[in-house]
């Protein structure tokens, strides 16, 4: 399994050492393994799991700027935030989810991965940030929501300067467009857009760099789940 990791890594153009790729080993069993338990992923294939779950949450790892804080909002899983971790010692992460069963697989695995430095939580973003308001560097978040409803989340969360980052598919600009509304208003502005081919599975991947230009109103986020049902457009 390990040869698969390195060479796929590889093939990116990211070096592991041996460390690292142990740790995506590790990670790779335990996921696969703990899956049944906790409903994590419908993709268990280990060749899919390399590429969709663990080299798609490291695209954007070069644009992170050292030591920061970082927190990942619907971790789920822990993607993108674990596996950036793994490559990205320096980062301070916290993992956010909703589910509790989700948190205790995180537990453990961090447990398993010796991976020091991260925080995992339990709560809702719109709860969590009451305490962490624009107290971080990045938030990113992963197939969570359309980008009126993520920018929502996300915004909240990151110190003027700093940038919510966002993991979408082939229809970006489409939401991109529906999501410009909110992003200013929350007080973001779109800094770029890198766009990513995973070549084995054909798959179009964008990342998307909010920066955050000015303070968020303290109205936002909204609670009752009015974010999602009731999107800023």
């Amino acid at each position: 399994m390990k040869e698969m990791i390195k060479e796929i890594f590889d093939s990116y153009n990211i070096k592991l050492n041996e460390v690292q790729l142990s740790q995506f080993e590790t990670y790779l069993n335990f996921l696969i393994e703990e899956n049944q338990k906790y409903n994590l992923t419908a993709i268990t294939e280990p060749k899919e799991v390399i590429i969709k779950h663990f080299i798609d949450s490291v695209l954007p790892e070069k644009e992170i700027p050292k030591n920061s804080s970082v927190i990942d909002v619907g971790t789920g899983a822990g993607f993108p935030g674990v596996p950036l971790k793994i490559l990205r010692s320096d980062l301070k992460l916290t993992l956010l989810d909703s589910l509790q069963k989700r948190i205790n697989f995180l537990n453990s695995l961090l447990e398993k991965l010796n991976i020091k430095d991260v925080v995992t939580v339990h709560s809702r973003a719109e709860d969590y940030v009451l305490q962490k308001r624009e107290k971080y560097d990045i938030s990113l978040s992963r197939a969570v929501a359309s980008i009126p409803t993520l920018a929502e989340y996300l915004i909240p969360y990151v110190k003027v300067g700093g940038f919510a980052v966002m993991y979408k598919g082939s229809k970006v600009e489409e939401e991109i467009n529906l999501g410009s509304k909110a992003i200013s208003e929350l007080g973001g502005k779109i800094e770029k857009v890198n766009h990513y081919t995973l070549s084995e599975v054909e798959s179009e991947r964008n990342i998307v760099f909010i920066k955050k230009v000015h303070p968020t109103n303290k109205k936002y986020p909204r609670g009752k789940n009015l974010p999602k049902t009731k999107p800023i457009l």
